[in-house]
């Protein structure tokens, strides 16, 4: 592994899943592989621990995309491109993914890899800070995937809000912490208090309110899904923490 890709190579939600190890074993290994190119980039991913969606997720989400079909979809946290050249097989010929890093290292890895999946057309990669570009953003969305910093989330929601469409799906992961979300906050060390105060707070006001539909899968380190039943303006949050 080059240096460059020891940087990458830090996942370690693959070590914090929500559910007893034995079932994740199995829905890690026993589940159906992704075939060809996309599958080898999963599998030398998880070999050098560089941080993507685990592969009970990508089951979930390959499944559940194949059902929505959507055609337009904005993810939030590139990394080396994965996830969202696992979304752009289901969006069909006239639609889009459009994603979003910081990274350099990251965005590089995964130019090179919609280049190696003849997905350049299908992706868009913009590369910069998602506070930054998500204001920039119009048009409606059907779908929207949320991995990037965790005590983001919380920020990052009421621009999510207003892209998706009504009816659309926001899923967002890695919000349990592997299962740290549930303690108080004296328990929490004082370097990831920020992140569990904010995804504390996040997952109150999406799991509660009336215009959203919303359930947490334990898959991985924890899936929100949220499914928006009504217009509503969520600016307001970023007043309050």
């Amino acid at each position: 592994m080059t240096k460059e890709d020891k940087k990458t190579a830090r996942n370690e939600m693959m070590d914090r899943p929500v559910v007893k190890k034995e079932i994740v074993e199995f829905l890690r290994k026993e589940q159906k592989s992704l075939p060809g190119k996309l599958g080898e980039i999963e599998q030398e991913a998880n070999e050098n621990r560089v941080p993507i969606i685990p592969h009970e997720t990508v089951v979930f989400l390959n499944l559940l995309l194949g059902q929505l079909k959507p055609n337009q979809i904005l993810e939030i946290g590139a990394a080396i491109g994965f996830s969202s050249s696992l979304m752009a097989q289901h969006v069909g010929e006239t639609g889009h993914v459009t994603t979003i890093d910081r990274f350099d290292v990251m965005i590089e890895k995964a130019k090179k890899n919609y280049e190696l999946l003849g997905l350049t057309d299908k992706v868009t990669l913009l590369e910069g800070q998602a506070a930054d570009i998500l204001p920039t953003l119009n048009g409606s969305y059907d779908f929207i995937f949320m991995d990037s910093a965790k005590s983001k989330y919380y920020d990052f929601f009421p621009e999510c809000m207003r892209l998706l469409k009504v009816g659309g799906m926001l899923v967002v992961d890695d919000v349990l912490q592997g299962g740290t979300i549930l303690l108080p906050k004296e328990e929490i060390p004082k370097r990831s208090r920020v992140i569990h105060r904010k995804l504390n707070a996040f997952l109150e006001v999406v799991m509660k309110h009336p215009s959203l539909e919303s359930s947490i899968v334990p898959l991985g380190d924890g899936l929100l899904m949220i499914v928006k039943k009504e217009e509503v303006d969520f600016s307001y949050l970023l007043q309050q923490v």
